[in-house]
């Protein structure tokens, strides 16, 4: 699984550099490589319209946002997979985020229509699923607590408020290279604490099963 690179112990983190001259599929492929800044960059350009796709489709905030931050997690994870001859990177990011909410969408209906005898056999299934779904919203949130303050603000502010850097800098009152060196540095340490959560947590994810 792909992480967010650590910085070495004890050297002072470096200002992102602007991203704005390039193309999506340039900070796509910077994405590829480990660029953080790039995927902040992305999330800049199409964050606000990667929520409106997702909420037009589960009609339901907080899944829209689940929905989102699921698919720019998986463009971090698969931007290696992008390949510019097959289309725009902007179209392949919001396809990922129109599949995040179908996704949503349906485990939402397949919760809502399932038949009584059936939710009657699935019922510890469903119990354990439920449970799975919590423990991985309560560890992102865990995650967030443990930022500082500023950049649980600015991570909030983001991807909670739909703001872009822009937005975040006029707010707050802060240069925009401060926002997009903050932003830059709570991706980072949001991803590792990510990452050291992810094997725990994992080892007991409910087995889907299928009747």
């Amino acid at each position: 699984m792909t992480t967010f690179r650590k910085r070495g112990g004890g050297k002072t983190p470096r200002v992102p550099r602007d991203l704005a001259h390039l193309s999506d599929e340039a900070c796509v492929l910077l994405v590829a490589r480990g660029d953080e800044t790039a995927l902040a960059e992305l999330y800049d350009r199409h964050g606000r319209l990667a929520y409106g796709l997702a909420l037009r489709i589960v009609r339901d905030p907080q899944l829209a946002e689940d929905a989102v931050q699921d698919a720019f997690l998986a463009v971090w994870r698969g931007a290696g997979k992008y390949v510019a001859d097959r289309g725009k990177a902007s179209t392949w990011l919001l396809t990922i985020v129109h599949r995040r909410a179908i996704d949503l969408v349906r485990r939402e209906q397949r919760r809502r229509t399932e038949p009584l005898e059936e939710a009657v056999e699935t019922h510890v299934a469903a119990t354990e699923e439920l449970a799975w779904l919590r423990l991985e919203r309560e560890r992102v949130q865990s995650a967030l607590r443990k930022l500082s303050d500023p950049q649980r603000e600015a991570i909030e502010l983001a991807y909670y408020g739909g703001l872009t850097q822009s937005q975040l800098a006029e707010r707050l009152g802060q240069p925009l290279g401060t926002i997009k060196s903050r932003m830059f540095a709570a991706l980072t340490r949001l991803g590792e604490l990510l990452a050291e959560a992810d094997q725990e947590t994992r080892q007991w994810k409910p087995t889907s099963s299928t009747s």
